[in-house]
């Protein structure tokens, strides 16, 4: 193969059309190869730091400078919003003004609004609901009795397997397994179970996979009938469209003639077999991906779709990118000697080719190792030699901890928190249990409950109200000795100093003489504010009976204060707490959508559900120019680049954790070709 070892390349321009000189400018050899490529099926093996996100996109402007096709003809679909954006933002800076009308998507938002234009030939509503997997569950648990099911539906715990059942059916739709083929295999399974009367186990076993096949049909009937798909639809029912309907499978052909996927080795069977129809008769599918770089293998990606491409498309081109522009040699060696141990199961392996990367030519010292006896002793290290470097004039954003999973951090936010130093957690939960969406939580159960007395109390202490702690304290007190709620105890104090006729009305709690002495030693200022909590609380009751609940939430946040006073303090704490409550508001959106009537008491009760099931979405991210230490998992750390980067926690059985099996599998004779027969965890 040609030598990579320098970056820039001599540039050969047809001098009639100078649009392409600056698309291709700057490319190595085979970076430009694989931008200009012309016709047919192209395999770009793009390894880590190589530049494939410039490579995709240029080769998009590439193909519509060149003539080869319109821009509403280029269909290029990944994985994150993220990276779709960045797509279309490089893109947008490449082609000439007016010509960005592509489609740059995710597979999911792609097939979402394929499905949403296409609803009739579909047979699906065209306001079709998306659940996330805890709605999934929720639904499931309101329609449990319609489930044809008996063994995972025990007595004690009918609800136990739904989370299962959830991940077999998902797991089901990446292998592009429909459910009369799961009930075919399970009824020829009954069969070869009745030949053998004596094998109790195939006997079992087959009464489990038909009730498991029977309760897959009823859930894709269910889902029809509400109006429903769930994630993993957005692609199979896509699929089942594309087949039962030729005419609208030869409509999208004949729009988008040129096909571009991004992150190829994370695509799961069913997102293949999309392209694969999409792409149909031109073939002009071009494909960026390294095997090396499959890290979702539990999500459902298929590694396999990029060891086999060359056997769907025997006829592609391959490029192989190996010079790599973001580290030094030294890393990139050791790290092909840890890949090295995934042989045979690699494409270097498999196709014959050198993917061994090239680095900067500057020089650099060895990864560093070392050991400790503890956690605790390596987080102290780790972050005083942070300190350390940050005192020689390294900023601390420059550097990384990685972590194998969120739960594996807290040790070395402790350290860092302890010497002062700054950091950004980029966890994928725990915007629940934010201080900022604690109260908004409190104040919707309030209002949903006013006799919540942890709510009430959780309220009445928040910022918001600021309730001096030992007046709170003292009413507790009260309504613990007198078995009143404290809402009702609250109610008496505005009522004994003068409060609104209201309080005085319906209450099921009236002081005696020794508790009124009580009242009476409360300072004024918490008086006040008790008076201010009841009269809110009322109002935004009434409010809750008319208005949706995002609308009652906000008027509280505004009647408060609380988005006045953070947006004038202006830390970047406070940046983050606006942003939570942002995403938070982006779950009552969520609701409203499924439920346009609901009320707030209504998603009380759905939020409930949603934590039961699960449910805990990620923090809003930092500001990236806020100079802090980033600690991530090794899953989010893709394609960033950061100086100085620490691997923390790399212990047997930790790094990688152990894999852990699904408690409801799907059976492997329901799977797509299998890849190797080694850990696929590891």
């Amino acid at each position: 193969m040609p030598s990579e070892s320098e970056p820039q390349a001599t540039l050969s321009v047809p001098t009639h059309d100078r649009t392409l000189a600056p698309i291709v400018e700057g490319l190595t050899d085979r970076q430009r190869e694989a931008v200009t490529h012309g016709t047919g099926p192209l395999l770009i093996v793009a390894g880590a730091g190589t530049g494939k996100t410039t490579v995709i996109t240029r080769r998009i402007a590439w193909l519509v400078a060149s003539r080869l096709a319109r821009p509403d003809e280029i269909l290029a679909l990944t994985f994150t919003d993220k990276a779709a954006r960045e797509m279309e933002e490089r893109v947008d800076t490449l082609v000439p003004y007016g010509y960005t009308d592509m489609r740059i998507s995710t597979f999911h938002a792609f097939g979402y609004q394929l499905l949403r234009d296409s609803a009739l030939e579909a047979g699906l509503d065209p306001n079709l609901k998306v659940l996330s997997k805890p709605q999934q569950i929720i639904f499931l648990t309101e329609h449990l009795f319609e489930l044809p099911l008996d063994v995972y539906r025990p007595l004690g715990n009918p609800t136990a397997y739904l989370d299962a059942l959830t991940t077999l059916i998902a797991r089901a739709k990446d292998e592009d397994c429909t459910p009369a083929r799961y009930r075919r295999w399970a009824d020829e399974l009954a069969q070869q179970s009745a030949a053998v009367p004596g094998d109790k186990e195939l006997a079992d076993e087959a009464r489990r996979q038909d009730e498991l096949a029977r309760t897959y049909e009823a859930y894709e009937a269910l889902m029809g009938r509400h109006g429903c798909i769930d994630f993993g639809d957005q692609v199979y029912r896509v699929l089942q469209l594309l087949r039962a309907r030729p005419a609208v499978l030869a409509s999208l052909q004949k729009k988008y003639r040129f096909i571009l996927v991004d992150e190829f080795q994370d695509t799961n069977h069913a997102q293949f077999e999309l392209v694969r129809l999409l792409a149909g008769s031109n073939r002009n599918l071009t494909v960026v991906g390294d095997d090396d770089q499959a890290i979702y293998r539990f999500r459902g990606a298929a590694i396999s779709n990029i060891l086999q491409f060359g056997d769907v498309y025997p006829d592609a081109r391959n490029v192989v990118l190996t010079h790599n522009f973001r580290s030094p040699q030294p890393i990139l060696d050791a790290s092909y000697r840890l890949i090295t141990h995934n042989n045979p199961d690699r494409l270097e392996v498999r196709a014959r080719i050198d993917k061994r990367l090239v680095g900067r030519p500057d020089a650099a010292a060895e990864p560093i190792f070392r050991m400790f006896d503890t956690v605790s002793t390596e987080a102290d290290e780790v972050a005083g030699l942070i300190a350390e470097r940050h005192e020689a004039g390294a900023p601390y954003a420059e550097h990384a901890l990685l972590v194998r999973g969120n739960r594996d951090a807290d040790p070395y936010l402790r350290a860092l928190n302890m010497r002062g130093i700054p950091f950004r957690f980029s966890g994928s939960h725990g915007l629940y249990s934010r201080s900022e969406v604690r109260l908004l939580t409190a104040f919707m159960r309030v209002v949903a409950d006013p006799r919540d007395g942890v709510s009430l109390y959780a309220l009445a202490a928040s910022e918001a109200y600021q309730l001096d702690p030992m007046d709170l304290a003292v009413l507790c007190g009260v309504a613990r000795r007198r078995n009143a709620p404290l809402h009702d105890v609250m109610a008496a104090l505005d009522a004994h100093h003068g409060g609104p006729e209201v309080a005085r009305k319906g209450r099921a709690y009236a002081p005696p003489m020794d508790d009124q002495a009580i009242f009476d030693a409360l300072g004024e200022d918490s008086r006040a504010t008790v008076h201010k909590l009841l009269s809110d609380v009322r109002r935004y009751v009434e409010l809750s009976a008319w208005k949706p609940a995002g609308q009652v939430l906000y008027a509280f946040l505004r009647g408060t204060g609380t988005l006045e006073r953070l947006s004038r303090q202006d830390t970047p704490q406070d940046d983050l707490r606006i942003r939570n409550i942002a995403r938070f508001f982006e779950v009552v959106k969520s609701y409203e959508q499924l439920d346009e009537r609901g009320r707030l008491p209504q998603l009380v009760r759905h939020l409930d559900l949603l934590m039961e099931a699960g449910d805990d979405p990620a923090v809003a991210e930092t500001d990236a120019d806020l100079d802090a230490v980033s600690i991530l998992t090794v899953h989010k750390s893709k394609g960033l680049e950061f100086p100085h980067v620490f691997i923390v926690g790399a212990v047997d059985g930790r790094f990688p954790s152990r894999g852990r099996a699904e408690r409801l599998p799907l059976p492997v004779d329901l799977m797509a070709q299998a890849v190797g027969g080694g850990d696929v965890h590891v």
